[in-house]
């Protein structure tokens, strides 16, 4: 009997040590898998991956060149253009103007942008523009449906939006986003302006994993808002740190951008329709719910994810994109599903 209670501290330091041990192989299991489908998926990976939890970088990752021609390697703080990601940033301004009172949500577009004489300038609202029910195609064409009613996505939208807080706070859309982003000490985060000079690596077109630069780029100052934002991985962890966690936005607006009335698919948030909300979209129908948003064009390819149950940012920027759209983020699609059955989103 007393052998027995001898051995007893023994027999549970061994489990303890036990179960510590599986969750550190859980640990560093997910962090093989990632590494795995960097080095070999197919098509190739070329870009950065960063999860972070709480502002604290958990796990980070380089793969590839910013410039294919001179071979010149990608570093964690190259700089891509984000392209669609811009719009969470550009509807966080437009929510900083509504707090301000200078924007109402429910206004007519036709109230912040008066040179435009489109009679559904009088219908379509600020709040319409921001989660693409607005209908608008073309300024020179009607509207596709009734203000509202359908999800389309599309840039023009974003485009509008860019317009709306030049009205409002009297200055370039690249003067008020690049100030925000120097508050934000975002240092390596900026407005992609075409005629200057920019420190940003060169974007790609991916066939059977042949690689073309891009030559022309699609981003003008008149659709800034909508898809020119330049940033790194490392900054948009800190972007998502500070929207997030309240830095940004009052509580009832920051909750305005994911209150959602429609929703929409993307492949790669699966088959089912998800909510779109203000330039983010709403994911309610995965095992763990989530919010992020997708960024294609100019050869460059972005995802930034937030998962607000466990406080982790999962980011990716890569500075090609496939030629065949069946294989566009080919690689995050794997490895976000990695990140949805570890230890890091599943832990309590």
């Amino acid at each position: 009997m007393n052998s027995i209670f001898r051995i007893f501290p023994f027999l549970f330091l061994l489990f303890i040590f036990s179960n510590c041990n599986t969750f550190a192989q859980k640990s560093e299991n997910y962090t093989l898998q990632i590494d795995s489908i960097i080095q070999n998926n197919s098509p190739i990976f070329n870009g950065v991956v960063l999860i972070s939890k709480n502002g604290k970088t958990l796990y980070s990752k380089v793969k590839g060149y910013s410039n294919f021609e001179t071979k010149k390697p990608l570093k964690l703080d190259s700089q891509f253009e984000i392209m669609s990601n811009t719009r969470q940033i550009t509807a966080v301004l437009i929510l900083k103007e509504v707090e301000q009172g200078r924007i109402k949500l429910q206004a007519p577009i036709k109230k912040y942008l008066p040179e435009l004489k489109q009679t559904w300038a009088d219908s379509v609202t600020v709040h319409q523009l921001l989660n693409h029910t607005h209908g608008i195609s073309d300024l020179n064409k009607p509207l596709l449906f009734k203000p509202g009613t359908e999800f389309k996505y599309g840039n023009l939208g974003y485009s509008l939006l860019g317009k709306i807080i030049e009205f409002t706070t009297k200055k370039s859309y690249s003067e008020t986003v690049n100030a925000f982003f120097k508050d934000l000490k975002m240092k390596n985060t900026f407005c992609y302006d075409p005629a200057k000079k920019q420190n940003i690596v060169s974007g790609y077109i991916n066939t059977n994993n042949n690689i073309e630069i891009v030559k022309n780029t699609i981003i003008t100052p008149e659709s800034s808002a909508s898809n020119g934002i330049v940033s790194t991985a490392g900054d948009l962890a800190i972007w998502n740190e500070n929207l997030h966690k309240g830095k940004l936005l009052k509580p009832e607006s920051y909750q305005l951008m994911f209150k959602y009335n429609i929703t929409a698919q993307h492949s790669f948030f699966g088959k089912e329709k998800e909510g779109y909300g203000y330039g983010i979209r709403i994911i309610e129908k995965e095992p763990i719910k989530y919010v992020g948003h997708t960024g294609l064009g100019d050869g460059f390819s972005s995802v930034n994810l937030y998962f607000p149950e466990s406080n982790i940012s999962l980011i990716f920027i890569e500075n090609q994109m496939n030629n065949d759209s069946n294989l566009f983020y080919a690689a995050e699609v794997k490895i976000k599903n990695i990140l949805l059955k570890s230890n890091l989103l599943n832990q309590k």
